[in-house]
Order: C-alpha cells, then structure tokens, then sequence
C-alpha cells in the first residue's frame, strides 16, 4: 500500500508565501505519490458532500455513480439479501459508529475464549483476521518495499558482476536484480529529495498559518473563519479569500488540514526512508511464520485494527457505512457485512499473505473482495493466482484498484495483474482507475493509473468523503476509494439479484458502464486525450444503469 494507494499533497501544492497566501496550484494538481485526506468531522456534523453517489444528469453534471437516484427510482420497496463483502486492507476501525453495525460477525466463534471453536485454523476470529500480527498480540505496521526484499536477498549475489560471468541458469535471476536494483536506487533518491521539500514546506506552512491566525486573532483558520475574517485590513481580507476557495475546491475544510495532511505526508516519507527501503530492516520475526513458505495458512492473530486503521476504515465506510443511522455518511450498499482481513501494511503486501487473505475470505463465505493495494514485483505470483482461481471456482468477484503511478499499465504490470501468467484474463476481477467529479479535462484523476487493456474501468476516486477511525469522517483519494466504489456497487447488484454469478457481476458493471469521449489530461501529463482511450470500457461505472441492465434476462 503505502504511497502507491493512498497518497498526500506535493509541498508545490501547498506551499504559503509571504504572511500565508496559499498557491492556485493547491486546486489544480496533484504529484505522484498521490492524493490527500482532509480532516475529520464529528458524527453530527457532516458538511462534505458524498459527491460519488449524485447523477450527472439530475445533479448538475457531478460524475458519481447515480447511487442516490438508484435507490430511490429503482430499489425503492424491494427485497434484498445479504451480502458478504470482504476488505483485505490495513485494519478496520470496528468500533466506528457507521460500522459497527454493518460488520461481519463469525457466530460460530466464541468471543475471546483462544479456541479455534469453528475449526477454520484461526482462533477467535470474530470479526476477520489479520495476517499482519503475532501470536503475542504485536502487528506489523510498516514494512520493506518489494524491492527492497529482493535487493537485501539477491544484492549479496550479484553486486559487482557483470552479466557473461553468471552461470546461464542464473541469469535471469541476475537480470532481475539488474531491474530491480534500479528501480530501488530511484525510489531512495526520489524520497530523499522529498523528505526535503515536505520538511521545507511543512515549516514555511506552519509559520505562514500562524502568522495568520496571531493577525486574525483566532485560533483556528477554518473555512467559516477565512469566508468572513473577523478584520477590515484589505489585505488580510484577500489572502483569506483567497484561502477560502482554494481549501473549498481542494475539499479541505481548514488551513489546519491541510498542515495535518503535510504533517502525515512528512512521516510518510521519513518511514519509507528509514523502513520501507532500508535493506537491513526485517518486521517479518513478529509474525513468527515462514514467509517463504507459501503454503502455510494458519499464522498471524485476530487483531483486525492493527495500528493504523485508517486506510481501511474510509474503504469499508465507501463499500458500506450504515445508511440506516442517520449519523455521517452512507455507504454504497445497504444490506451488506464487512469482514476484515488485515493482510496490507505501511510498505508492500506480501504475495503469501494476500494469497492467504483471498482463501481466508472465500473459505468464511465473502461473496466480493475489496483489494485497495498493488506493487510492481510479484516474487510468489504464482501463489496469488492459485487464490484467485481458488476464488473464481468459488464464486467471488474480486475488485482490485489500479494504482497512483500515473502509469500506462499496458507498459508495466501491475500486481496482482488484471491477466494471468499465461495472459489469459481474470475472469473475476475488475481493475479500477479513479475519476474525479467534473467532466472535463479534469474528469480522470492525476494520480490514477491507466490502460486501454490492463484497467477495465473508472469510478470516482478523487476527494471522496468517508469514514475515519475515531468515528470521524473525511476526504481521501486515490484508486484506493475508486475501487469500493465498484466493490459496493458489486454488493447492490447481488443484493437484488443473488443469482448473478462473479463473472454476470462483472459483465453487468462493465457493460453498463457510461463512455465518454471527453478531452482529458492524461495522468502525469499536460497532453490531452481521449477518455474512452484510457481503460477497455472507455466508460465510468454506473449503478442506475448497472441495475437496470441487471433486471434483464440473462444471456
């Protein structure tokens, strides 16, 4: 996961001059390593917009799924069943006010008493699993790259030769190392100049900000401040102007955010200096299994928090937060269980957990699979794919987000890979790129990566409003929220229609996907094209239109 799924403001977007004038550029771009999180609100008191779930047609050309209009012009007064959604992710906050409710409970097991009372292999999994932790109740929480992984075990094998001195038979081994060597050399330079401009903008943001609040004499610059500040000075009346649209059109709902972002983003980057590509830093000893060993199954403990829940809690939320409540926000689905499966750190997944957190899911009945993580190295690929197959026999739809490289993933694979090893394509999966809300040159998020043949479809993805551990709510973006958006879709869809098979789900979101043939900027680029170019659709996914395609008869 890490910065590939859910990424933070660029210091170029958020750098004050003078006193604490923000720059334009905070509105109009976004870096590489992608995407923001705004801050949190309480339950109560809910102000940002669920943009994804409006219509463009009834709801002033905002591109969201047509959700709102779903329920009420389609779904109103019917029946629906159940349906088990699963989100392998980082952890889940499961005591959030708008989740409690809706997550998976395993009845079979008895709460706390350490017996595998149900005989799956994993002692007290009442609410999901992690692999991620110990039997002594520690978690992982940040881990190495995978190329960090495969320069500590083959850097000691093949650093300083040259490629005619290695045996034959290991010389495609060799030229791996020669890839991956330099893809980790980029990533250590590319962090380090970042820690140093997030460290230099962090400090001239927070000094900016104060010198504003001393001037105003508030204590907090939030939007309701910078829209009316309490002072005639010109000046100071249009730099908080200023502020104010800019954090109204970035999604953030103070000064104070924003910094808070940076804050996060700062530590981002320090520990995918410090852990993340440090080649002597192994976390893998708390788990205590055989990370080597693909086939083992039972490891890790029941602790689907984990230490930084934050990533998989806005993910359940999006798929499912209770929209019987009336507190916070409303999830995709109605009538769906979240189970938790904790396989995701701060760093990359491991192949052997993600193998084991499919299984996991399928073997406990998860009818969908939420997969918001993904990395360009699959040493154990072949693992993954057995779980997958496992998954498609078994009937699960699987939905994997694309990524945030802003990558032509025709160019370069990205895992778990849409095709299997044979190029044969995953019946059952559908890869996510993220869209934003406007339909213009605008339309596909920056960060998202694309493919006219490896990413199937978009769906909303940028600045999406969810919920937060600590019963809190917030924006985040990247192809990480793009991704439940469908998932949850997938869930209304079986909901109504619990006959539909993973690969009928599949077919009815893609066929029922709007295509648009808007000028767009490419992600990672200025140059514009065509939108239908970037994915196999061409479109952006749609509820209205995937329910109604449903209620016809099957082919």
């Amino acid at each position: 996961m890490s910065f590939p799924y859910m990424a933070f403001p660029s210091p170029s977007r958020l750098r004050l001059l003078g006193l604490s004038f923000l720059l334009p550029a905070l509105v109009s771009a976004q870096t590489t390593p992608p995407a923001s999180s705004a801050p949190a609100t309480s339950p109560a008191a809910v102000a940002a917009p669920q943009w994804h779930l409006l219509d463009p047609e009834q709801d002033g050309g905002v591109m969201g799924i047509s959700a709102r209009r779903a329920y009420t012009e389609l779904l109103q007064g019917k029946a629906s069943t159940p349906v088990l959604v699963a989100v392998i992710d980082a952890g889940i906050d499961t005591a959030h006010v708008d989740l409690k409710r809706v997550l998976w409970h395993n009845r079979k097991e008895i709460a706390g008493n350490g017996q595998d009372d149900d005989k799956n292999g994993y002692a007290d999994d009442v609410l999901g699993w992690s692999f991620l932790g110990g039997p002594d109740g520690r978690n992982i929480n940040v881990e190495t790259l995978e190329e960090t992984r495969l320069m500590a075990k083959l850097q000691p094998l093949y650093a300083g030769k040259v490629r005619t001195a290695v045996p034959a038979a290991k010389r495609a081994e060799f030229d791996l190392y020669q890839k991956v060597k330099k893809s980790y050399d980029a990533k250590v330079k590319e962090n380090g100049q970042r820690l140093k401009e997030f460290s230099q903008a962090y400090t001239e943001n927070a000094q900016g900000a104060e010198g504003l609040k001393q001037a105003l004499g508030v204590s907090r610059l939030d939007t309701a401040t910078l829209r009316n500040p309490p002072t005639q000075d010109p000046q100071l009346r249009q730099i908080t102007r200023g502020l104010y649209t800019s954090l109204q059109q970035a999604g953030f709902a103070s000064l104070d955010d924003v910094l808070e972002e940076m804050k996060r983003g700062l530590k981002e980057t320090q520990d995918q200096l410090e852990y993340g590509l440090n080649l002597k830093y192994n976390p893998r000893p708390i788990v205590g299994d055989q990370p080597e060993d693909t086939k083992q199954r039972n490891y890790g403990n029941r602790d689907v928090h984990g230490p930084d829940p934050m990533h998989g809690t806005h993910v359940a939320g999006i798929i499912g937060a209770d929209r019987e409540n009336s507190l916070g926000v409303l999830g995709v689905a109605a009538n769906v269980q979240i189970m938790a499966v904790r396989a995701v750190p701060d760093g990359d997944e491991r192949d052997k957990d993600v193998a084991n957190a499919i299984r996991y899911a399928v073997d406990n009945g998860a009818q969908i699979i939420n997969m918001s993580f993904g990395k360009y190295y699959s040493p154990q690929r072949p693992a993954v794919e057995e779980a997958i197959k496992y998954a498609a026999i078994k009937n699960v739809l699987l939905v994997h987000s694309a990524g945030n490289e802003n990558a032509d993933l025709d160019k370069t694979l990205q895992y778990p890979a849409p095709v299997y090893q044979n190029g044969q394509r995953i019946p059952n999966m559908i890869t996510v790129g993220a869209s934003a809300r406007t339909n213009d040159e605008n339309l596909v998020a920056d960060f998202s990566n694309y493919g006219k043949t490896q990413v199937d479809v978009f769906a909303p993805g940028n600045q999406i409003y969810a919920t937060l551990p600590g019963s809190r709510y917030g924006n985040l973006s990247g192809t990480s929220m793009a991704a439940p958006v469908v998932a949850g879709m997938a869930a209304v869809l079986k909901s109504y229609y619990p006959q539909l098979t993973a690969v009928q789900l599949k077919r009815i979101i893609l066929d029922s996907a709007v295509p648009y043939h808007t000028k767009v900027r490419k992600p990672g680029s200025t140059t514009l094209v065509d939108f239908a170019e970037l994915s196999r659709t061409g479109g952006l996914v749609n509820l209205y239109r995937a329910l109604q395609l449903a209620q016809q008869p099957t082919p």
